[in-house]
């Protein structure tokens, strides 16, 4: 029974399917981006992509550049980043004077920000965001949406420096002690007052220990007390520190 129901329901969407493209082959251009925008407003992304994709393929249409920039952000809202970047890109290289293509160089850089994966793992599309937003905010200084970038600019970078201390964490636990330094060392010149920093002089302060150079590890955990006093790192670094005589 549940067999033929969504058999009999896969028929249906062919069928509408069918009838929307043979009704669309009717529909003058003006039509298919009055009801793509319709149906876009009513956020039925998938159904106004197709109108707006079938805008884009009779490519001699004024609505062409206004249909690839709202097919990249049918796909957008569908969670369809790469496929939204694509058309994003194509707008910017195909119309570079379209009304909008401000946000679209804007969209590119979320759109590579949204395909970013975890800072445990490569950092590709967070370097390409940061390309894309820094391209953006050179091309448009003065746009509405320069805050926004600027944002998402400062969550990349701070992305890939949690990506550094991850790197540094991963030295240490295989005992690599100068690999684990140069990164911890990089993140504590910037001089940040947050967890990576935090950990970062921990973790500096427990190799020089390791190493027997207490008068580094003394100096490391002054500045891990001075910032971070009442911290469970700074409570853990005393103890270890207290072992050693002066």
């Amino acid at each position: 029974m549940k067999k033929f129901f969504y058999i009999a329901l896969l028929l249906i969407i062919f069928l509408v399917g069918c009838s929307r493209a043979k009704i669309m082959r009717a529909m003058t251009v003006e039509q298919k981006i009055e009801q793509a925008d319709k149906y876009f407003a009513k956020r039925k992304y998938k159904v106004a992509a197709e109108y707006y994709s079938n805008i884009i393929y009779e490519k001699n249409s004024i609505f062409t550049p206004k249909a690839q920039m709202y097919l990249g952000d049918c796909y957008f809202h569908q969670n369809r980043f790469m496929d939204a970047r694509f058309e994003y890109e194509e707008l910017a290289r195909l119309f570079p004077d379209y009304e909008e293509i401000n946000r679209a160089y804007y969209m590119i850089g979320v759109c590579f920000f949204d395909e970013s994966i975890p800072a445990h793992y490569t950092q590709g599309d967070t370097r390409n965001a940061i390309d894309a937003f820094s391209s953006f905010i050179e091309k448009f200084p003065k746009d509405p949406l320069l805050p926004e970038a600027e944002k998402y600019l400062k969550k990349c970078t701070y992305k890939l420096l949690k990506k550094d201390y991850l790197n540094g964490y991963a030295y240490y636990k295989i005992y690599d002690y100068s690999a684990a330094l140069m990164y911890f060392e990089e993140i504590i010149a910037l001089d940040l007052d947050d967890n990576l920093d935090k950990k970062s002089l921990y973790y500096s302060t427990l190799i020089y220990l390791k190493r027997k150079n207490i008068d580094k590890a003394k100096i490391i955990f002054t500045k891990l007390t001075r910032k971070y006093p009442d911290s469970k790192e700074t409570f853990k670094a005393q103890k270890k520190i207290g072992k050693f005589k002066s």
